[in-house]
C-alpha cells in the first residue's frame, strides 16, 4: 500500500512531463532527472506498476533507504563484460544482466559465469526487437525463444525479469509480459554509455552517475562500455562511501 501511496504522490508531479507517445499507445521510457532526488517519471508510471513493472524501489525512495539496483543490458562481449564481472566478484556485488541471444550463443561460458557468481540473468528479447506494438503471441514467442536458448546452452532457468529494448513500450505490451509471469524492469537512471565510439571521459561519467544516484535507484548501464569497465571498481567504492548497499531485483 505504501508503494502505491508514494507512487500517487510522485504521479501528481508528473503532469508537466511530456511522454513520447504515439497514437497507438506506444512510447519510450523517459525520466526527468533531479540529481540525488527521486526523478520525475512518465504519466504511465502508475499503470506500469499495476501490471508488474518496476522503475524504482518506491518504498526505499519514500523512506530514503540507500539501496540501489545495478542492472546491465548486454548483447555481445567485447572484453569489457568480463572485466566488469571481475570487479563485481572482487567487490562482492550482485547485479542483473538483461541479455540477447547473441551473447548467450557466442559467449556461453561468460553467461554461465554470471549465474555461477550470483547475478540474475534476465530477458531483453531474443534479438533486440521493438515489441511495443507487438501482439501477445509475438511477445510470447520472442521471450520464450530466448528462454529456450538460455536453458539449452546453460541448463539453467532464466530469471523472470524483462526489459524492453531502448525503453520502447506500450501498456498493452507490459500487460502481455505480465501474463507470461515476467516483471518489466525500466530504470530511474541511465546515461549515454552504449556507443563505443563516443565514450565520455571516466571523470565525467563518474560525476554524472554519482550526481544522479538516489535512494531506491534502478541503474541501467551497458557493460560493453570501456568507460564503465574502467570506473566500475571506483564507482562501487564511491557508492558505498555514500552509504549505499546493492539490492537484488528479487527484493522489489
Amino acid at each position: 500500500m505504501k508503494k502505491y501511496i508514494f507512487a500517487s504522490a510522485v504521479i501528481i508531479s508528473m503532469l508537466l512531463v511530456s511522454v513520447n507517445a504515439s497514437a497507438d499507445g506506444c512510447a519510450r521510457w523517459y525520466i526527468k532527472r533531479r540529481g540525488n532526488d527521486t526523478p520525475i517519471f512518465p504519466s504511465e508510471a502508475s499503470e506500469v506498476s499495476e501490471h508488474g513493472g518496476y522503475f524504482i524501489d518506491l518504498t526505499a525512495a519514500e523512506k530514503q533507504d540507500k539501496v540501489l539496483y545495478l542492472t546491465f543490458d548486454a548483447g555481445y562481449e567485447n572484453g569489457n563484460i568480463s572485466k566488469i564481472l571481475d570487479v563485481l566478484k572482487e567487490k562482492e556485488v550482485c547485479s542483473a544482466f538483461f541479455l540477447l541471444d547473441n551473447i548467450i550463443l557466442k559467449n556461453t561460458d561468460l553467461v554461465k559465469r554470471m549465474t555461477d557468481e550470483g547475478h540474475l540473468v534476465c530477458n531483453h528479447t531474443r534479438n533486440h526487437k521493438n515489441l511495443s506494438s507487438a501482439d501477445e503471441n509475438e511477445i510470447k514467442e520472442n521471450l520464450a525463444s530466448l528462454e529456450r536458448i538460455y536453458t539449452e546452452c546453460t541448463g539453467a532457468q532464466m530469471s523472470k525479469y524483462f526489459r524492453f529494448p531502448e525503453g520502447a513500450y506500450s501498456i498493452d505490451a507490459i500487460k502481455a509480459v505480465d501474463k507470461l509471469g515476467y516483471k518489466t524492469v525500466f530504470w530511474s537512471f541511465a546515461y549515454e554509455d552504449w556507443d563505443n565510439c563516443r565514450q565520455m571521459s571516466e571523470e565525467r561519467a563518474m560525476r554524472k552517475i554519482l550526481d544522479n544516484t538516489h535512494p531506491g535507484a534502478i541503474i541501467l548501464l551497458h557493460p560493453t562500455s570501456s568507460t564503465n569497465a574502467n570506473i566500475m571498481a571506483d564507482l562501487i567504492d564511491a557508492w558505498r562511501q555514500m552509504g549505499y548497499r546493492f539490492g537484488s531485483l528479487d527484493e522489489l
